[in-house]
């Protein structure tokens, strides 16, 4: 008959076994040590008188190859658990990067586009203003301003001079509204082009950023290439802010200047209340004083007296 060890195929899967002190090893060692001592003994009788020599055995080298299946098979069944775990990350893994068939269906969007301005022009006097509002630009601006706004003519330096302190003083502020509403004019008219004019290459990015959003490339749903079109996205938002703040800035200054033009306005009427209310007696004894003379040097009679 023949003697050995029996083989033992492991599960695919199996919890970890608990760990095991030394003695307890030993122990194992001696029970397999007594249930396989009788077998040797009983296999050496029945031997042919041939082979009738016994045979050694280190019940030592027997323990310790019963340690070491112990600790490979441990081995293997961590290996086994260590392979699920890590199919397990790599569906999840897979999963996460597919998008879903239908998001650019149930979330694609078409927004409004800044358009080129157009109108017609009769005199052709506008083509300045509406190549400054689709172009932008300073100088396309100032020639907007020169060729469709009416322009003040320089007041004759010998006609100011002769205007007495609060008339010149008057004459100048008219000066300054106008000047200051033709920059901030301009100031706008540029602005306003120069954003027109960037549109459409903000809409093109906008269109690659909603293109890559709801792709359903692998590549693109990464966890770095959804990190890029986050990062994109914040800022397209923060300089589509900025035209915003410049739009309201402009506007402010347009308020501003209009702002001045009623101050001025109820400035100038207080100024000729205080006038009026200064040199009305002087005013009133000229006028009723001529009168005055100009009824006595009437005379009604027929000799002149």
């Amino acid at each position: 008959m023949r003697v050995g060890l029996l083989l033992v195929q492991a599960p695919s899967y199996r919890p970890r076994r608990p760990y095991q002190a030394p003695i307890a090893k030993k122990e194992i060692a001696v029970k397999s040590l007594r249930i396989l001592c009788p077998i040797f003994l009983l296999a050496t009788l029945l031997a042919p008188a041939a082979h009738a020599q016994f045979a050694v055995f280190d019940a030592t080298n027997y323990a310790t190859a019963l340690q070491e299946f112990g600790q490979l098979e441990q081995m293997y069944t961590t290996a086994v658990e260590t392979r699920d775990q890590i199919i397990s990350a790599y569906n999840l893994a897979y999963q996460m990067s597919q998008m879903p068939q239908d998001m650019a269906m149930r979330y694609g969007s078409q927004f409004t586009s800044w358009t080129d301005l157009a109108a017609p022009d009769t005199y052709g006097n506008i083509a300045a203003w509406i190549n400054a509002l689709n172009l932008g630009g300073q100088t396309q601006a100032l020639a907007a301003y020169t060729s469709s706004v009416i322009q003040a003519q320089p007041y004759p330096a010998s006609a100011l001079a002769a205007q007495d302190a609060a008339t010149q003083a008057t004459i100048q502020n008219q000066y300054a509204t106008s000047e200051l509403a033709q920059g901030t004019t301009t100031g706008t008219l540029a602005t306003l082009g120069t954003i027109r004019s960037n549109s459409e290459a903000l809409a093109q990015k906008l269109a690659n950023l909603d293109a890559d959003t709801y792709s359903t490339d692998p590549s693109q749903q990464s966890e770095m290439a959804v990190l890029g079109k986050i990062n994109t996205a914040t800022l397209l938002q923060i300089h589509s802010q900025q035209d915003t703040n410049q739009i309201l800035a402009a506007s402010v200054q347009q308020q501003l200047v209009a702002q001045k033009q009623q101050i001025d306005a109820q400035n100038r009427a207080i100024n000729e209340a205080i006038y009026f209310q200064q040199n009305f007696p002087n005013v009133m004894q000229q006028i009723t004083g001529g009168v005055s003379d100009s009824i006595h040097s009437i005379s009604l009679s027929p000799n002149g007296h």
